[in-house]
């Protein structure tokens, strides 16, 4: 029975499509704004001129508040999101349950010591959990995992952000040290910064890293005629 071969093309070129930075830039803040700078702000004000009960109360209503009005306005519920409100609001009834604050500080800085051990665990078994995460945002060929220099761009990616929760966690708990208001105003600002700052330097790195590779285009996708609603 005759075998029949796929003639291998040494000319196969990769192309890989970004998908359209200003509106993925645009819903990633709009969404910023909604899960974290203004419930912050919120809290803070409340905390302050009002008390803890009612600066808690206020972020868990602001929550029902942004996931009720788009509902109402037919616009998207993106999955970033629910997930966020959702976080928020366990955060905010968790410190209302016992009645403090700092519980509601610490659970994010907490959860970024666990996403450190994520990041560079995942890195250090070979098996950067950054290379699930990018399928999630742009189509990359399957076979372009193969290539040593990709597996390496993920695995530094992967200790890069490993590398910015456990900032993140450090500066928040410094912040704390000085005062619950400050620590706050660095889970709502700075953290959200840090952040930015890191997506900013993992997509630097990576898009410097494949574009030098030969076979390999990148191409940013085109701006989308009606945007999707964040």
């Amino acid at each position: 029975m005759p075998v029949h071969r796929r003639s291998s093309s040494p000319e196969r070129h990769l192309v890989i499509e970004i998908p359209h930075l200003r509106a993925t830039i645009t819903r990633a803040l709009v969404i910023a704004l909604e899960t974290a700078v203004i419930p912050t702000l919120l809290l803070m004000l409340l905390l302050h001129y009002v008390g803890l009960i009612a600066g808690l109360a206020a972020v868990l209503g602001w929550c029902a508040f942004v996931v009720g009005t788009r509902r109402m306005l037919g616009r998207g519920l993106p999955q970033t999101l629910l997930l966020c409100t959702g976080m928020l609001a366990g955060k905010a009834t968790l410190a209302l349950v016992t009645s403090s604050a700092v519980v509601y500080v610490l659970q994010p800085a907490i959860g970024s010591v666990l996403m450190f051990v994520l990041f560079v665990g995942s890195a250090a078994m070979g098996k950067p959990i950054t290379e699930r995460l990018a399928r999630d945002f742009v189509h990359l060929p399957a076979e372009l995992f193969t290539n040593k220099t990709v597996r390496r761009v993920f695995i530094n990616v992967a200790l890069l952000w490993g590398g910015s929760r456990l900032i993140d966690a450090a500066m928040t708990i410094g912040f704390l040290h000085w005062s619950v208001e400050a620590g706050l105003f660095s889970r709502g600002v700075f953290s959200g910064l840090l952040t930015a700052l890191t997506i900013a330097v993992c997509a630097s790195h990576g898009w410097r890293k494949l574009s030098n590779l030969p076979d390999v285009t990148l191409r940013l996708g085109k701006k989308p005629v009606a945007a999707a609603a964040a």
